[in-house]
């Protein structure tokens, strides 16, 4: 199994909690840098644990301070890098100007273009805006719509074939929309993840989460889909590899 976003570098002891995912089952995570001191302690994670791979970004809530984007750009040519992001746009926190927050997710949209990678994306209570940019994409570039948590985003989602990726808040016991939008998703554009330490699922909630727990997910996902686990496993994992360039 493979989570495809993980903020290891937020957790307290990185190596230990991938242990613990491999003995679940998790052999491969997607961690998640955000800012450029976070993104080269997520390269750090990469280089010396096995399955690892990294994507690298400017979160929106830091789009108000100043940003070095040929920074960014030259720790993606790191051969670990496999996305950019988290980027996009938060209109519910508003920790930074929103026509700050929209210049840095296009800039970065645009690198992903630049350097063929795939584009890992924030939004909330952005759905318009969100789109608006994304519509403007390379069709090339593979888009990952991280934590869905907007009904709204699905049929755009659908029709330009976004990844749509699904966290712990879906078994939540108020998440049924959430549910209903992950039994609608096409079998070859659903990702799971934990967006770990943060959403730790149901059965754990209220523990620090990560990539182990993953499972918790994959199984609310299958039974919302009404599909066997081992089989949604393993077209998830192939749509991670697709998606990421994961060999």
């Amino acid at each position: 199994m493979i989570d495809t976003h993980a903020h290891l570098d937020a957790l307290e002891d990185a190596g230990a909690a991938l242990g613990r995912a491999r003995e679940a089952g998790v052999t491969r995570v997607v961690a998640v840098g955000s800012g450029l001191d976070s993104c080269r302690e997520t390269l750090a994670i990469a280089e010396r644990e096995e399955g690892v791979s990294a994507a690298l970004g400017i979160h929106p809530h830091q789009a108000g301070e100043e940003v070095d984007l040929d920074a960014l750009k030259e720790l993606l040519g790191h051969p670990k890098a496999v996305a950019v992001g988290e980027t996009g746009l938060d209109h519910f926190r508003d920790y930074a100007p929103r026509d700050r927050q929209a210049e840095l997710f296009r800039a970065q949209a645009e690198l992903a273009a630049e350097l063929g990678l795939a584009l890992v994306v924030h939004t909330r209570r952005a759905d318009e805006e969100t789109v608006a940019v994304l519509r403007g994409l390379d069709p090339d570039v593979p888009v990952v719509l991280h934590c869905f948590s907007s009904a709204r985003l699905l049929e755009p989602a659908l029709a330009h074939g976004w990844y749509v990726s699904f966290a712990g808040n879906v078994t939540y016991p108020k998440a049924e929309e959430l549910r209903w939008a992950a039994a609608q998703v096409m079998h070859d554009r659903l990702l799971a993840e934990t967006d770990s330490p943060y959403l730790a699922p149901q059965p754990v909630r209220g523990e620090t989460n990560e990539p182990a727990y993953l499972v918790h997910t994959l199984a609310m996902l299958a039974e919302a889909r009404g599909e066997d686990r081992e089989e949604l496993e393993a077209r998830i994992d192939g749509n991670a590899a697709r998606a990421f360039g994961l060999a």
